[in-house]
């Protein structure tokens, strides 16, 4: 009986091995689409060896009978390409294509380079029988035809592709009539993608990225639990306001300046960034355990608050390209969803913590140990976190002493002073705001 189970528990590991290796580690699709008139035309080409479950006419070790593989290759093109694009005119999906060539390539094939050498290479006579072309090494090129009302309209792009490997990417390349061509390139299915996006279809796409990209970023909640954890012990609004803005505003500029390429673009500044970010969650959890000061708490978090912001900017870089002509509404848009998901995070956080040291520990006297468990239990995630992205930053080259170098941190320099001198005015207003909140909570357990 033993022997049974252990034959079967073999062949299945071998049978899911094998289908697991049918499918290719990196597909990478090329997407021409040209509206023209009424007509919409989709040049599209693809490995065939993503292109699975498709019998192709073979000979000999698996060498492509291209003659007769017409009609299988129409087949592979509705399988996998047809059925995985949803396209979009004015918000109503576009009925199913017509087919109107297809053909195999060679892979030493550079005719997609452009959308003119593209379209004549498909018009050239097929390939030729005579060529020992083993067909999980080709090329498939596909024009596709969809009717439409205008080539003026509003068009949208759902690329359900990523079923074709476990990692495809899609180059994209839209040619309105009279505009520039627009570049797109995405991994996996990016969702609905308007081609040339109006203001308000970019900012609601911002919106949803920017809402959850918080709630995914771990190291970020972190940080707000580090922020939240003494207030949960005696809740006061003016100073939650204040922090929560500060970080806002911070996470804010920095984002905005590197979209806007005010940032170095060397290797290193990623891993550093990723690394400050969790010696950040660090000093806020050391901090909550000696003792947190809310008057200057602020301004921490507004210096971390910039940091976190070069983390956010690293994951919207690849999104900016759906931003169309709405660069800085889609970056204000971004950040406006960064900060609902801030607020879905404080309406859940906030009362836990309340509950945790006003109605339990409270009875035994144990907020302050609260405080220092939960603060530990973060920093030593933090810690980690520092230990691995350390190790991260150190696989970098120090950057090279120049002048270019010297210039970036000069101009980094000046940036740091203009902003200390605008939070050392400010300090001033926010301390005595705060300071009203303080005498009014002592009028209260007064009374």
């Amino acid at each position: 009986m033993f022997k049974r189970v252990l034959w079967f528990v073999l062949a299945t590991c071998v049978l899911t091995a094998a289908h697991a290796h049918d499918i290719p580690a990196d597909v990478r699709l090329n997407i021409f689409f040209k509206p023209a008139g009424n007509k919409l035309e989709v040049l599209v080409r693809a490995p065939m060896a993503a292109l699975r479950e498709v019998d192709f006419p073979k000979r000999g070790p698996g060498y492509l009978e291209v003659s007769k593989a017409d009609a299988a290759l129409r087949s592979a093109a509705k399988l996998w390409l047809i059925d995985s694009l949803d396209i979009f005119e004015n918000d109503a999906r576009l009925p199913a294509p017509r087919i109107v060539q297809v053909r195999v390539a060679l892979p030493s094939d550079t005719s997609f380079t452009a959308y003119e050498s593209a379209m004549a290479n498909l018009n050239t006579p097929p390939l030729d029988d005579h060529l020992d072309l083993y067909w999980n090494q080709q090329f498939l090129d596909v024009l596709l035809e969809y009717p439409i009302q205008s080539d003026r309209s509003d068009f949208a792009l759902r690329a359900r592709v990523d079923r074709l490997g476990l990692n495809v990417a899609t180059a994209l390349r839209y040619l309105p009539p009279g505009v520039e061509t627009r570049a797109f390139e995405f991994h996996g299915d990016p969702g609905r993608v308007a081609l040339d996006p109006r203001w308000h279809q970019a900012a609601w796409r911002f919106v949803v990225s920017g809402f959850r990209h918080i709630l995914d970023g771990t190291d970020h909640l972190l940080f707000l639990a580090c922020l939240m954890i003494p207030l949960g012990k005696n809740l006061r609004w003016r100073p939650l306001v204040v922090i929560v803005t500060s970080f806002t505003v911070a996470h804010s500029i920095t984002l905005i300046a590197a979209a806007f390429g005010f940032v170095p673009d060397a290797l290193w500044f990623a891993p550093l960034i990723e690394l400050m970010i969790a010696l950040s969650i660090i000093y806020m959890a050391l901090e909550n355990m000696i003792g947190s000061n809310l008057p200057r708490r602020w301004i921490i978090t507004f210096v971390f608050g910039l940091v976190h912001g070069f983390g956010f900017s690293f994951a919207l870089s690849e999104s900016l390209q759906f931003a169309g002509d709405h660069l800085l509404t889609s970056l204000l848009a971004f950040n406006l969803g960064v900060e609902f998901g801030q607020l879905a995070v404080l309406l859940v956080l906030l009362p836990l913590l309340t509950l945790l040291f006003k109605h339990i520990l409270a009875r035994r006297n144990a907020e302050r140990a609260g405080v220092i468990i939960l603060s530990a239990l973060i920093a030593h995630t933090g810690w980690h976190w520092m230990l691995e992205r350390g190790e991260q930053l150190r696989r970098f080259p120090l950057p090279n002493l120049d002048a270019a170098l010297l210039a970036s941190a000069m101009r980094g320099l000046i940036a740091v002073i203009v902003l200390g001198v605008l939070v050392w005015l400010l300090n001033g207003v926010v301390r005595r705001w705060m300071a009203v909140s303080e005498e009014n909570a002592e009028d209260k357990n007064i009374q």
